[in-house]
């Protein structure tokens, strides 16, 4: 059965309904990772990366002298799937000028004892001593770090956000708690499984709340019909950044995938409500994962960044233009999307999409936004 698009924002918020489902625990979470990585099936919820056909249509870094902060990436250390500082330096260094990054959680070396609230801090903890040697040099790997606490603990997350920000030398900058679901049960990860209304919920809000005092900020990570639910989160704690990943969640495939206007129709009137808050800000990227529906996988040779910029033209064009060049920042989302396309090529792509921009607009989509939000220096 298709699911059905939401109406205009003002129309279908806010029914408070609290959530009922459990998130998976911890242990449950770890034991899934394992299984589901083993084999990096197509199958599965990420795309397989093929090194020999990455290299078949690997482009020259095209402006290779612009400064680039890479506002979103991952490391992954999991059976059959290994992608950590080595692995990402060898794509950040590929021919971009790739001078800093942030480091998004991943559920990568997690504590193995001790609170499980606490286990998270282990990824942070992992990530600032992998990473301290490249303070100094170029790039500046993980300079900000999000890691992950569990904000349905309500105040009581305080002691997990204070022990990331004690774990991370400096670098600690913000929680991304993942919120995705949706009603067709093929389209969620396992991993990042939630129940429905999260946004909504009132001990997932106490949490939220312990942000901005703190001077941290929240990432989200959901479905395009969830934006709404942003928005009444993103209004409630105007103080506090709000980062939208990966465009809003475009979703194209499974129930949606014969529905792609009403998609854009819908997901593109939920951005625009959201930009009216001046404290939220978009992630330009991430279109290269699975529930994107571009099939850029599928071809014989990987997408060049010309058929890449002429794909995602739409929808970035249209975060650009509704939010503003300061307020939105581009992202790698590597090793994630590199089952879809050379790292050299998406750069290339938002390079080519952004020809026709003002010199300060493009200092603000490569630098200056994700600088300014993550507060690097």
């Amino acid at each position: 059965m298709s699911t059905p698009l939401r109406s205009p924002m003002r129309r279908r918020i806010v029914r408070a309904a609290a959530a009922t489902l459990a998130m998976p625990t911890l242990a449950a979470t770890q034991a899934f990772a394992k299984e589901e990585t083993r084999a990096m099936k197509p199958t599965s919820n990420y795309l397989p990366i093929r090194s020999d056909w990455l290299a078949s249509g690997t482009e020259a870094a095209l402006e290779p002298q612009m400064p680039i902060i890479d506002a979103h990436h991952h490391f992954y250390d999991r059976p059959g799937w290994t992608y950590l500082l080595d692995e990402y330096l060898a794509d950040a260094q590929s021919g971009h000028n790739i001078t800093a990054s942030v480091y998004m959680q991943a559920l990568t070396h997690y504590r193995q004892s001790g609170p499980d609230e606490l286990r998270p801090v282990g990824e942070t903890a992992y990530v600032t001593r992998a990473t301290a040697s490249s303070q100094t040099g170029k790039p500046r790997v993980a300079q900000g770090i999000v890691g992950y606490a569990d904000m349905r603990r309500g105040a009581a997350v305080r002691e997990v956000l204070e022990a990331h920000l004690e774990a991370a030398d400096g670098r600690f900058r913000g929680v991304r708690h993942l919120v995705t679901w949706d009603a067709d049960p093929t389209l969620v990860n396992p991993l990042s499984a939630a129940p429905r209304g999260l946004l909504l919920d009132r001990n997932y809000r106490a949490g939220v709340a312990q942000l901005g005092p703190l001077g941290l900020s929240y990432d989200a990570w959901l479905f395009f019909p969830q934006l709404p639910e942003l928005f009444d989160l993103a209004k409630a704690y105007p103080d506090t950044p709000v980062i939208i990943n990966h465009c809003g969640g475009i979703v194209r495939i499974a129930s949606y995938e014969d529905r792609r206007k009403e998609v854009f129709d819908s997901w593109s009137q939920s951005m625009r409500e959201l930009a009216q808050l001046p404290n939220v800000y978009v992630k330009v990227g991430g279109l290269g994962m699975r529930i994107n529906g571009f099939h850029f996988e599928k071809g014989d040779l990987p997408p060049s960044s010309e058929q890449l910029a002429q794909a995602w033209k739409p929808w970035m064009h249209t975060c650009i233009e509704t939010f503003g060049a300061e307020r939105c920042m581009f992202e790698s989302n590597f090793p994630v999307d590199k089952g879809s396309y050379p790292f050299s090529n998406g750069w290339n792509a938002f390079k080519r999409l952004t020809a026709q921009a003002s010199p300060g607009e493009r200092e603000a989509l490569f630098r200056g936004t994700v600088a300014k939000v993550y507060r690097l220096a």
